[in-house]
């Protein structure tokens, strides 16, 4: 009796599907051809170059699901802060960033 009781339980848990992680997730291309990495961190997503000049430096803190989100975005270059989104379209990261919602560049990553 035990024993399927056991069996299942480990039926019912392979069963269930795994928790998915947001689609901004991971591994991305820049525009520039630097790697950035998108994490969980506290209740937003950081983005952090991993490789370039810049290496290891966060340059965004994004919050949302789905495929829209809505933050941060520094330029590494100049230390600059801007408002910024990034919206996934399957492997695709479109990121903006604007001051005063007037002038705005965009850049789309590619998922590694």
């Amino acid at each position: 009796m035990i024993r399927k009781t056991i069996m299942a339980a480990a039926l019912i848990v392979a069963t269930v599907p795994a928790l998915a992680a947001e689609p901004i997730e991971g591994q991305w291309k820049t525009a520039s051809g630097e790697t950035a990495a998108i994490a969980p961190c506290g209740g937003n997503f950081c983005v952090t170059l991993k490789t370039g000049k810049y290496a290891g430096k966060t340059i965004g803190k994004l919050a949302g699901s789905g495929n829209s989100y809505s933050g941060e975005i520094t330029d590494p270059k100049d230390d600059k802060t801007y408002s910024g989104s990034g919206s996934v379209n399957g492997n695709s990261l479109k990121m903006k960033g604007c001051v005063l919602m007037i002038l705005c560049k965009s850049q789309t990553w590619t998922r590694l």
